[in-house]
């Protein structure tokens, strides 16, 4: 069955603390996925703006800080990277597809990308 994209609605209200039904797990698997990937990608686009890197804006911006980690020499960076590669292909497909496969799994290791993201972001700060 197709992902009743409403939830999400009923997810959005139950947050402001309106009276509603709660979510379905399935809107709240989907939110936590979208979370964990902005969580990890706001962090890393921030770190580069201090850094005094330029970032194109609008939505080319999650590809051009995927890019200035890849293109570093650091083993670090680049696996904050992929992490965020990984974490973007699956965001996409909790925002976008009417079924995802292993949903659960995938928020669950999400959420730990997110966190190697994190704390190779504050590592990687300490340095400087």
């Amino acid at each position: 069955m197709s992902f009743d994209w409403s939830e999400y609605l009923r997810l959005a209200q139950e947050l402001v603390g309106q009276d509603v039904r709660p979510a379905g797990q399935e809107a709240r698997l989907r939110a936590a996925i979208s979370r964990a990937y902005y969580a990890a990608f706001c962090e890393a686009r921030n770190c580069l703006l201090a850094e005094g890197r330029h970032l194109s804006t609008g939505h080319d911006v999650h590809r051009a800080v995927r890019e200035e980690f890849t293109k570093s020499s650091d083993k670090m960076r680049r696996q904050i990277s992929q992490n965020l590669d990984r974490l973007r292909n699956d965001r996409n497909k909790a925002d976008y597809d009417d079924r995802v496969r292993r949903l659960a799994d995938t928020a669950v290791a999400d959420i730990e990308l997110s966190r190697s993201v994190l704390e190779g972001l504050a590592r990687l700060r300490q340095v400087e």
